[in-house]
């Protein structure tokens, strides 16, 4: 059966979901057979606010005045939408906590910043993960009625799950991608004020990004870089063709202030610190 659609007439504001999102965290029950959301949303006639985009490009790295949209920034506009939906008192997993894992991003030619696009977002569905329940979200961008962009997005709740053997992550599990690490290219050292920059181009003001003190309620030592800016600063230094496929995949926290490496070789790209530890890595080819 279809998802039913429901057509929106402006992009939600994020604050007051983010609040109901983390009042509702308490009460979720996060499983993979849970149910889920079916809804997609859609917001049709979206033009891009290029005051905002300019902001998103210095931050994340990127040429600005160019009309022409970064990579990811469409996830940027989309984000309100699955905001709304991972904020409801139907879906499962608590927006606290929730930690972005992977994205894979497909864009099928280039994409005017003055152009009229129209957004859709929809929960695709959960999966059991090692370390809990993961929910994959979709998001499409259309423009004259073809689609221009699209992504998926892996989202995880963790909370306690058996671990069987020959799992996906398990030591020796079979498919573990273990690859040697790319040569460097640059060190990039990071203020402390990323985080709150970032989310004052993007919107997404999650506490675990924005100050020391709000970060460490939810245990980190300091305030994290937000693994979508690791991604945008990465493609920003790598460059993408007009019509391209990114994969990437989050696996460390970036603490701020601190000093990062970017390797690249080909195609393949990371960000990794003075350990070797890889905070992101990805690819990137022709689609």
């Amino acid at each position: 059966m279809a998802d039913a659609a429901l057509v929106l007439t402006g992009s939600p504001s994020l604050a007051p979901l983010l609040a109901r999102g983390a009042l509702l965290s308490p009460f979720k029950r996060p499983a993979p057979d849970a149910e889920f959301p079916r809804t997609r949303l859609v917001l049709p006639g979206l033009r891009v606010d290029l005051a905002r985009l300019a902001a998103y490009e210095r931050v994340c790295g990127f040429p600005t005045g160019e009309d022409a949209l970064p990579l990811t920034y469409p996830h940027v506009l989309g984000f309100p939408l699955a905001m709304r939906l991972m904020s409801g008192r139907d879906f499962p997993l608590p927006l606290l906590g929730l930690v972005h894992t992977s994205i894979t991003v497909t864009r099928h030619r280039g994409m005017p910043a003055t152009g009229a696009y129209e957004l859709a977002v929809r929960v695709e569905g959960l999966a059991a993960h090692r370390r809990g329940t993961e929910a994959t979200v979709v998001t499409e961008v259309r423009e004259g009625g073809d689609v221009v962009w699209e992504s998926s997005s892996t989202y995880l709740a963790r909370h306690g799950t058996p671990r069987p053997a020959g799992a996906p992550g398990a030591p020796g599990a079979p498919g573990e991608d273990v690859r040697k690490p790319l040569p460097a290219v640059a060190e990039w050292r990071l203020a402390e004020d990323v985080g709150r920059r970032y989310a004052a181009a993007s919107g997404d003001r999650n506490p675990i990004h924005l100050h020391p003190l709000t970060a460490r309620l939810f245990g980190f030592p300091r305030a994290i870089a937000h693994g979508m800016w690791t991604l945008a600063r990465c493609l920003a230094a790598h460059g993408t063709p007009d019509s391209c496929r990114v994969g990437a995949a989050f696996k460390a926290p970036v603490l701020l202030p601190g000093t990062v490496t970017y390797a690249a070789e080909d195609g393949r790209f990371e960000l990794r610190d003075g350990d070797e530890r890889v905070h992101v890595a990805g690819d990137v080819y022709p689609a």
